[in-house]
């Protein structure tokens, strides 16, 4: 008798596991796909009113990005700055901490690293990439310290000092550029010396043309180091739990104003890594405006790739391939129709997957009463 009630708790305890296993994969994949759904049927209606197929356009939107290889180069381009733009928003929103100053520190990250490139002319290439993306994100940790110190030492906003620095460090670099290091009628440095990442098109030639380079290398890698950094690492535990309740982090012993510092540098280095898939990888030399809003889609990407790092690769991937095909679409409807895509997608991600979550876990602990009554266990 003993023995049957051992088995019959042993396969309730298997249950509620294999419940609880499902339950996390259904919460980590079910709300996008929801989110995406809503904006493909939002995507339909307003394809209709310009009196297109919705068939026909998604046809070209894919033959333009995935479909052929300088599209689907320029989609990992797209993705590369995105992925670096997205981790170090999601870095810092997991401490509790919303950075809003990525394009700011993406383009001091650009910035740096062409003045290395620029001036270490004649160290051997291998060298040079090294010292330039060493220089990227120090230039990005170095904009990014500054809100990192005010909100640890004194509390303050790091939103508003980061939107405000947003502003001081593109102008500083306009200045720079405008008055002081530009090539005569550009608004662009002279070539770096040293540094260049070469385009995927050296190695693959069917990439020729696309913008494409081994950037999207070190972007995956910083997906997977930040990855192991938040889950495997006491400094990431530090991390996520100051996000979770600071409070109580702080009572278990965390120093929470040195963890809120040192993760907005993080986050701000995270950021100015992006720059060198311009500066390095594609033109060879800073130029004025490179960003072009990236430090802002940022944050779309960081939220419906719900903060985790490799769903931040999916998620660019996602975003890239609309910007990316609002240029293959132009010809049928307007290119505004897929900032309109990208913009619903935020917002069903910001009203759908809570409710979604909601239903899984209302149907999670369903399952867990039923296998836990009497009536289960006879």
């Amino acid at each position: 008798m003993r023995e049957a009630e051992e088995l019959r708790s042993w396969e309730a305890g298997a249950v509620r596991g294999s419940t609880a296993l499902q339950s996390r994969i259904l919460g980590a994949f079910l709300p996008p796909l929801v989110a995406l759904a809503i904006a493909a049927v939002v995507g339909d209606l307003l394809i209709l009113s310009f009196g297109e197929s919705p068939a026909t356009v998604y046809k070209l939107l894919i033959e333009g990005t995935w479909g052929n290889a300088y599209g689907f180069g320029q989609v990992l381009y797209k993705t590369t700055t995105l992925v670096c733009t997205g981790l170090a928003f999601a870095i810092a929103a997991r401490a509790g901490l919303f950075n809003v100053g990525a394009e700011g520190q993406l383009a001091f990250g650009g910035f740096t690293a062409g003045m290395i490139g620029l001036h270490f002319a004649g160290t051997p290439n291998a060298i040079g990439i090294v010292l330039c993306i060493i220089a990227a994100m120090l230039g990005g940790g170095i904009v990014a310290a500054i809100p990192g110190w005010l909100r640890a030492k004194f509390g303050a906003s790091e939103v508003i000092v980061t939107i405000m620095l947003n502003f001081v460090v593109l102008a500083l670099l306009n200045w720079l550029i405008a008055a002081k290091i530009h090539v005569e009628e550009t608004l662009h440095t002279p070539p770096i010396g040293t540094g260049v990442i070469p385009r995927l098109s050296d190695a693959i030639p069917a990439f020729s043309g696309s913008a494409a380079n081994w950037t999207i290398i070190v972007a995956v890698l910083a997906s997977i180091a930040m990855s192991w950094y938040l889950f495997r690492t006491r400094a990431g535990y530090e991390l996520r739990a100051v996000g979770l309740q600071p409070d109580a982090a702080e009572y278990g012993g965390v120093r929470v104003p040195r963890v809120l510092f040192t993760t907005m540098v993080l986050s701000g280095a995270l950021a100015g890594l992006g720059g060198i898939n311009f500066v390095l990888g594609y033109k060879g030399y800073y130029e004025e405006g490179f960003a072009g809003g990236s430090g802002f889609l940022g944050i779309a990407v960081a939220l419906v790739g719900r903060n985790h790092p490799l769903g931040i690769l999916l998620s660019a991937l996602l975003f890239a391939t609309l910007s990316q095909g609002g240029l293959a679409v132009n010809a049928l409807v307007p290119k505004q129709l897929v900032d309109i895509l990208q913009a619903v997608v935020i917002l069903a991600v910001a009203t759908a997957v809570p409710e979604v979550q909601k239903q899984i876990r209302d149907a999670a602990a369903r399952v867990a009463r039923n296998v836990g009554s009497p009536r289960t266990a006879v």
